[in-house]
């Protein structure tokens, strides 16, 4: 075919002719539709390069694939696959199909940032023409493949945001997938062949007529069996046929068209180009692409078409390039298949080289893949009577549809199988539901106007007579003939395919003795305390854990803290089951602990970075890194990011974050790090600075209040070491005038802090507020400050026990039970952390029997009374001399301490006493006072 045929499917012309009078009433657009089909079909066969049409996971198309592959034998074969995909199709020999060709880009230029990362993925099974096309390339010498569509990078300039799938959306009616359908994640899906109708009311029609459910049955029925023992020249003109009635019935959507021509210009533009630079002739050459994209009718279409297409440069996106796992659910579910359609399309395709016995290729050294057996006479399909090679489509047309007689043996089978994998799985069948089953395949393929009933009769069939009302287990009916047909395959990317990084990985994690790269959970047991060497492991299996989505990589015993080293750990380990993730890893950098690293800065440097997340970050470079400069540069930049802060927000994390990094340091390192010492000088003037504004301010609550006062008081003796000054903090308090409960209470608890205030005042305030009748129902506001205040102010945990006990032991029933439940919600919502404070507290302040209540005396009620100040120069005798007289070393040793001189005086020189009294009378009885009550 590779001229004009005169004449040709001019009989086909004036049948359709005569049709669309006859239909329309005369000559309308019917006509120019259907005569449009013919032309586009005659013009795509008329094309000296000859043009193969696909439809993506299609055995009729893989097997079609093969034969003509063998029989024409092309020097040259154009693949409609992203052009700079082509360097990682030498890898699918290492590898176990199904597997997607991926492109990844997370350091993105020229497209928003909202937009990372993007990814690209080309899903490749063996039931599919584009494998049998590069098997054929790559394993037979003096072949080239070449791959013309765009690339990578233009799809997604060409794409508008929120239009980047090539997909028809998902069938509504089709089962939610199982894990292994997000194993292409949200990446961008591109296919060859994506065949579907793009009228919904034309697929509509379809698929009432045809008295089937879904889209992939219909094309199974009406596509893939008649053409499953096709010649080449039926199936080429038929699946043209195809290709163009579903382009002109296409909804006419700018974008979409334009996309579609731009694509076949640059496939195309870079045939032409290939044929000039190599000289290739086109006879010997094969253009594998999809029914839809087989007739386009763009000017540059065809080895004469029109030059002038322009294809513009790629933006300065760093794109990577990789295989990943894929599986039937993911392809299923990323480009709007049936769920099972994958899996039939497979057990057809097998069926299909058994009976036609064409031989498939497949890549030499190729995983999971059958070994050729000796090669049997291939059975050639038998072509029309009475029709020339050029006009197959007409005699296709005419013909009555083949009435595949049943096979009795095969439906048997399947029904008691079905039956006994139901029986497995909880179901009450037995073999009345398989002769039911049976029987009922054969009813509805009847009813559906079918001879043989196909895996989707069969399929409804098992639903109806085994399910009935219930699914007493994880899988349903629907779901086990899917398994039965030929099951979820899951591919896998071989050890010598895998990026660096994957790689170091796995010869790091060796010394486990583990099979990770097979699928399925993995225990691994690491006793570091008998086995040094397994600390390495380790290491990298938190970093993992801290990389990798939750289940690949999950301690069972054991943990990281800052200044601990591991003992004995339990993991159970999926790195087989998320190597797509650990592959995208490898497009991140060379070894894991790269890759932590940039994230980590990204964290810290992004434009939603906290002083929180900045701290997280560099606890983290501590953890898993043990990385000290890295450490310290995001240290740094945590103090910068504080210095721009005017929240508070984050100031709870801050305190958390902070005090957990002095411990280590002050454990572990001879002196604090210079970036610390800066962050609390600064954290504690910073602080200082908006803690006036915090108290009155409604959006800061009285947890981050808190946390501020936490961060001054524990941290004041490190910043007034380093040179702040505490009347800074003074002045804050000072400033402070809050007007909810909360945080009045906090301030009070603050100035019992900074000795402005006594614990009898605070008293005296309490007891003010449970006499006041108008804020008593406020009271537990007030108790939720004190336990706020129990982080910056630990030593009133006693006194918020006393404010608790007098509120229950004064209150009248009437008072006490309406504000109570306001007390529970308080002190659980604002101050959980803190409650073992006061449990451990009230522990130990009341009694631990009960018959000791009656005669129990609260503390706060037996405190003695303060001693009454003497005047200056009056009597010193009394207890408190006398105790001096009778420890006079202790007295000496004090008064040399504050260079007090003189001795000891006798009863003839005067009273008792030592010169200590005469130099320091107000320290000597205020001594005396506290030693009366020892």
């Amino acid at each position: 075919m590779s001229g004009t045929h005169e004449g040709t499917f001019e009989g086909l012309r004036a049948q359709l002719q005569e049709a669309a009078s006859t239909f329309a009433d005369g000559p309308d657009a019917l006509e120019g539709i259907l005569l449009g089909i013919v032309d586009d079909v005659d013009h795509a066969v008329a094309e000296p390069l000859e043009i193969f049409p696909v439809c993506h996971h299609s055995p009729a198309s893989a097997v079609a694939m093969a034969r003509r592959l063998r029989e024409k034998r092309p020097k040259v074969v154009y693949l409609e696959l992203c052009e700079d995909m082509a360097p990682l199709l030498t890898e699918l020999r290492n590898c176990k199909l199904p597997v997607a060709v991926q492109s990844f880009a997370t350091e993105i230029d020229g497209f928003p940032a909202e937009w990372s990362p993007l990814s690209v993925v080309a899903p490749i099974t063996e039931a599919s023409a584009e494998y049998q096309a590069i098997a054929y390339a790559l394993d037979t010498p003096g072949v080239e493949l070449v791959l013309v569509d765009r690339s990578s990078d233009h799809v997604f300039q060409w794409d508008a945001r929120g239009a980047h799938t090539e997909s028809s959306p998902a069938d509504p009616d089709a089962p939610p997938a199982e894990e292994e359908s997000a194993l292409h994640g949200d990446a961008v899906g591109v296919e060859i062949g994506d065949l579907r109708p793009r009228f919904a009311e034309l697929e509509e029609h379809l698929l009432r007529h045809g008295k089937v459910r879904h889209w992939s049955e219909w094309w199974h029925q009406y596509v893939e069996l008649p053409l499953g023992d096709s010649d080449h020249d039926t199936y080429r003109q038929v699946m043209l046929l195809i290709g163009s009635l579903f382009r002109r019935l296409a909804p006419g959507d700018p974008h979409r068209v334009r996309v579609d021509e731009d694509r076949e210009r640059h496939m195309w533009t870079r045939m032409r180009e290939h044929l000039a630079v190599s000289g290739a002739d086109p006879a010997d050459c094969l253009y594998v692409c999809g029914a839809f994209h087989a007739v386009s009718r763009v000017q540059e279409f065809g080895v004469h078409g029109a030059d002038g297409f322009e294809i513009g440069p790629p933006t300065a996106t760093v794109w990577q390039h990789g295989l990943i796992p894929s599986s039937h659910a993911a392809i299923e579910a990323q480009f709007g298949l049936a769920a099972g359609s994958v899996s039939i399309a497979a057990t057809v395709w097998a069926k299909n080289v058994r009976r036609s016995r064409v031989e498939p290729f497949r890549l030499a050294g190729q995983a999971g893949t059958k070994k050729s057996r000796a090669k049997k006479a291939e059975r050639v399909p038998e072509p029309v009577p009475d029709l020339p090679p050029s006009d197959r489509l007409t005699g296709f047309l005419q013909q009555p549809p083949a009435l595949d007689r049943l096979d009795e043996a095969e439906l048997l089978g399947w029904s008691v199988e079905i039956v006994r994998a139901a029986r497995r799985n909880g179901y009450l069948a037995s073999t009345a539901d398989a002769i039911a089953v049976f029987e009922t395949s054969i009813l509805l393929a009847g009813m559906r106007d079918r001879a043989r009933p196909t895996p989707y009769d069969f399929q409804d069939a098992a639903v109806t007579c085994i399910e009935k009302d219930s699914v007493p287990g994880r899988r349903d009916v629907r779901r086990l003939v899917e398994i039965m047909m030929g099951g979820d395959r899951v591919g896998q990317v071989g050890y010598d395919a895998l990026p660096p990084l994957a790689r170091d990985v796995h010869d790091r994690l060796a010394p486990l003795g583990l099979k990770l790269q097979q699928t399925g959970v993995r225990r691994a047991l690491l006793d570091i305390a008998s086995q040094p060497e397994l600390e390495r492991c380790s290491d990298v299996l938190w970093m993992l854990r801290y990389l990798m989505p939750h289940g690949a990589a999950r301690p069972i015993m054991g943990e990281r803290k800052l200044g601990e080293r591991p003992i004995q750990e339990s993991w159970d380990l999926a790195l087989g089951t998320y190597q797509r993730a650990l592959i995208e890893l490898g497009y991140e950098g060379v070894s894991i602990e790269q890759v932590l690293e940039q994230r980590l800065r990204r964290t810290a440097y992004g434009r939603q970075a906290t002083t929180a997340t900045v701290l997280e970050s560099v606890e983290d470079a501590t953890l898993y890194l043990r990385s000290r400069r890295l450490a310290e540069e995001l240290g740094t930049h945590a103090l910068e990011v504080l210095s721009a802060e005017r929240s508070v927000d984050g100031a709870p994390e801050v305190l958390r974050r902070v005090r957990r990094l002095l411990a280590y340091y002050r454990t572990s390192e001879p002196v604090l790090p210079p970036w610390i010492e800066s962050f609390v000088k600064t954290g504690y003037a910073h602080y200082c600075t908006l803690l006036p504004t915090a108290f009155t301010d409604e959006d800061a609550t009285v947890r981050h209040v808190a946390a501020m006062l936490g961060f001054l008081f524990s941290m004041e003796s490190l910043a007034l070491s380093l040179g702040c000054d505490r009347t800074q903090l003074e002045l804050a308090v000072g400033q402070s005038h809050p007007q909810e409960s909360s945080k009045t209470a906090l301030l009070w608890a603050a100035q019992v802090q900074l000795g402005r205030m006594t614990r009898t005042e605070l008293r005296a305030r309490c007891d003010a507020l449970l006499d006041n009748p108008l804020v008593v129902a406020a009271y537990p506001r007030y108790l939720s400050g004190f336990v706020h205040a129990l982080d910056p102010v630990p030593g009133l945990t006693d006194f918020v026990v006393e404010a608790v006990s007098n509120a229950f032991g004064r209150l009248p029933d009437p008072v006490l039970l309406p504000w109570l439940p306001m007390l529970i919600t308080t002190l659980r919502s604002g101050g959980s952390e803190l409650a073992p404070l006061l449990i451990r507290e009230a522990g130990r302040t009341f009694p631990a029997r009960l018959d000791a209540l009656d005669a129990w005396v609260p503390p706060w009620r037996a405190l003695p009374e303060p001693v009454a100040a003497r005047p200056a120069g009056g009597d010193r005798g009394g207890p408190g001399c006398a105790l001096l007289a009778a420890h006079p070393g202790t007295c000496d040793a004090v008064a040399a301490l504050l260079g007090c001189e003189g001795g000891w005086r006798t009863p003839e020189t005067g009273p008792s006493g030592a010169a200590l009294l005469d130099c320091h009378p107000d320290t000597a009885r205020a001594l005396e006072a506290l030693l009366a009550t020892v």
